[in-house]
């Protein structure tokens, strides 16, 4: 034994006696009858604390990682053979007392398993050896070293999609996506494993991978077990027949963090009963419809004014091609993620389905905000964009088309980056250019068609626009449309928002309004520029319009931006009629809430019939050759909105839903829309 105190190789040799079953005791002298010999601990504290962790070390069976705080040790693998667990009975805590440099021999108190009985001979204790301050029992293997470093911020996200295993009686750490731990992720040229930091730095290379990212995401994992925690649902879930809610169920247990895309296909899910129960085979049909044909994820590099790269992800999600070419938006906005490209792709393929013109759906974007960028980093932003899509793009495969954070510049962009790379001067871009795309109303579309189709909806109810109180959310392209066409139908236009708040005129807007409108969002200026004109008009702060006295509501912001709290103030406010202009603009909460107060809502895929006739239109060689008055431009739009709303009633009467029922509209579109689907489906087999 070491003449100098050594609290570690004490403690390490209080195990070895208690896992071998003999205790000491002072020379000379046996332990009491019955009783297990004490002894003083040195040290103080610091044994004490020894003590409490080989106490927890017996306890326990195998390893576990647990996150730890910043500055903090971690083991990051730990080899077989270390920390051995020790087993017999439990270690007793002491009363720590003066150090005697002549007892260091005695520095624990050991229980001793078997006690020895009176006159017998004490048994020998196995020899040991001490090597770099440890006690050994013989033939005891060399402790492999272990990987200990500080816990560092950069691999906080690492930890979020890591989980520990116990792999050949070893713990690892483990991930997520692939199910592999460090070192299967070496990328060393040599062929061997290298060393545990190269095999940590792998790990981290691994995770740095842009699909892994995306996959990490989708994938919170437990970081104590293989396991993955049992998920809670993100989307309210309806009540729904036994039949709809398995294919509810089978789509959130794939894709349980997909809220916003599970959030859509509930409605449809919901909409589509009677028909699964009318006619069985239209359940294996719906399956297949609700899984993506292709999913494309990549990324984005691009280089600032001053020189500095940066990366952002972009997505293309191209649902359906069932009814022919995919079309849809693309989006550029920081909320841009799968899930939301999913939703999106699956929006517009029951848009298109729902048109007498018959495309397939796609909806794609990045997490690139144009905001607050010039214009040269935006032109080499969509430069890096293209490079990357143009190959799926085509005249017969996909059309791209404006969307949240896409204009005319970007999309010019766009299409002469395609241009460049394909070789091909084809007009399959959607746009306002007439140079390129054919069509120079087609901003315009979309919105003059929402306030037609209210009209239309209005007229069953023996209403007119002319002089009802009109609420507005959002201020882009599409809701300055609308205050346009609400002006023209003599309307009353009370309010447009934006991200910070949203501007109140309770006189209602005029047309010398509106284009001093027009001019602050065409530079880029705060709504609240507009009260400096106007100073009877009030802007409020951090808020959104609902709460106002309105006969229709016209949400053109974003989805999800009416929960169940602002549904409520839209009933309060006596508010009939919801025009949907955006995708999904409400809560499903907030939808049901809505419909129990008889509030009468037109779904976006079928308001939007102005947009999507005249995107359709475009794709007409033709079409570019025409010349259109206003008049026919609005005519046109006018006959696509009506076609749309009288196939969506039908449909729902044809499956026994009166046009009073203020759900009628939702599901008549819904159940349209899938059934022209499901004939083309069905007519080109399981493909």
């Amino acid at each position: 034994f070491p003449t100098q105190p050594n609290p570690r190789a004490q403690i390490r040799r209080a195990g070895i006696c208690a896992a071998a079953g003999w205790c000491e005791s002072p020379p000379g002298r046996g332990p009491p009858h019955g009783a297990a010999a004490h002894v003083r601990v040195s040290s103080g504290h610091q044994a004490m604390d020894e003590l409490n962790l080989l106490r927890q070390h017996q306890h326990q069976h195998q390893h576990h990682l647990v996150v730890r705080g910043l500055g903090e040790e971690i083991d990051l693998e730990i080899g077989p053979g270390d920390d051995p667990s020790f087993p017999g009975a439990a270690l007793v805590g002491v009363t720590p007392g003066a150090h005697d440099p002549a007892d260091d021999h005695k520095s624990l108190l050991i229980p001793c398993s078997q006690p020895v009985a009176e006159g017998q001979p004490q048994p020998t204790p196995p020899q040991v050896e001490e090597h770099d301050g440890l006690l050994r029992l013989p033939g005891q293997t060399k402790k492999k070293k272990k990987v200990v470093k500080k816990w560092r911020e950069e691999w906080a996200d690492t930890y979020k999609w890591a989980y520990v295993a116990v792999h050949d009686n070893t713990s690892r750490i483990f991930c997520t996506v692939c199910k592999e731990y460090g070192r299967k992720h070496r990328r060393n040229p040599y062929g061997n494993e290298g060393s545990r930091n190269m095999q940590m730095s792998a790990l981290e290379e691994h995770n740095n991978s842009l699909l892994h990212k995306e996959a990490l995401r989708l994938q919170t994992a437990s970081k104590e077990n293989a396991q993955p925690p049992e998920i809670e649902r993100p989307v309210y879930v309806k009540a729904l027949s036994k039949t709809a809610a398995s294919i509810l169920e089978s789509i959130l247990k794939k894709d349980p963090h997909e809220a916003e895309f599970i959030q859509s296909i509930q409605e449809v899910v919901h909409s589509l009963e009677p028909v699964l129960v009318k006619n069985s085979q239209h359940v294996q049909i719906l399956e297949r419809l609700l899984e993506p044909e292709r999913c494309f994820i990549f990324r984005v590099p691009w280089v600032d004014d001053r020189g500095e790269a940066h990366v952002n992800r972009g997505f293309r999600v191209q649902f359906s091609q069932a009814l022919g070419p995919c079309r849809g938006g693309l989006r550029f906005h920081p909320s841009m993620t799968l899930s939301v490209a999913k939703f999106l792709a699956f929006e517009q393929t029951l848009k298109n389905a729902l048109s007498q013109y018959k495309l397939g759906g796609a909806a794609g974007g990045s997490d690139f905000d144009p905001k607050g960028k010039s214009e040269s980093e935006i032109m080499r932003f969509c430069q890096s964009f293209m490079d990357e899509l143009y190959r799926y793009l085509g005249p017969d495969q996909d059309f791209p088309a404006e969307d949240v954070g896409v204009g005319p510049r970007e999309m010019g962009y766009l299409f002469g980056q395609y241009r460049r790379l394909s070789g091909h001067f084809q007009g399959n871009f959607t746009g306002p250019k007439i140079f390129w795309s054919g069509s120079s109303f087609r901003t315009e579309a979309t919105g003059y068609g929402l306030v037609f189709f209210a009209r239309v909806v209005l007229a069953d109810m023996n209403k007119e626009l002319k002089g009802l109180r009109c609420v507005i959310s959002g201020s882009g392209k599409i809701a300055m449309h609308v205050l346009e066409k609400l002006l023209s139908c003599e309307a009353i236009p009370v309010t447009v928002s934006d991200s910070k708040g949203y501007l109140l005129d309770t006189e209602g807007f005029d047309y010398m309004k509106y284009s001093v409108l027009r001019n602050i969002k065409a530079q880029q200026r705060s709504l609240k520029e507009y009260l400096k004109s106007y100073p009877n008009a009030k802007y409020i702060d951090d808020a959104k319009p609902w709460s106002e006295k309105c006969d229709v509501a016209f949400p053109c912001a974003s989805q999800n931006e009416i929960d169940q709290a602002e549904a409520l103030a839209i009933i309060n406010s006596g508010c009939r009629v919801l025009i949907e202009c955006s995708n999904m603009p409400c809560t499903a909460q907030a939808v049901d809430i809505l419909r129990t107060a008889k509030v009468v809502v037109a779904p976006a895929k079928a308001t939007a019939a102005g947009g999507v006739a005249v995107g359709e239109l475009e794709l007409n060689p033709e079409f570019s050759l025409m010349q259109w008055s206003v008049e026919d431009f609005e005519n046109k739009i006018q006959d696509a909105v009506k076609q749309t709303y009288d196939r969506s009633i039908k449909a729902a009467q044809d499956y026994g839903i009166m046009k009073e029922n203020p759900e009628s509209l939702v599901h008549g579109a819904n159940i349209c829309a899938f059934l022209n689907i499901a004939q083309a489906m069905t007519d080109q087999g399981c493909v």
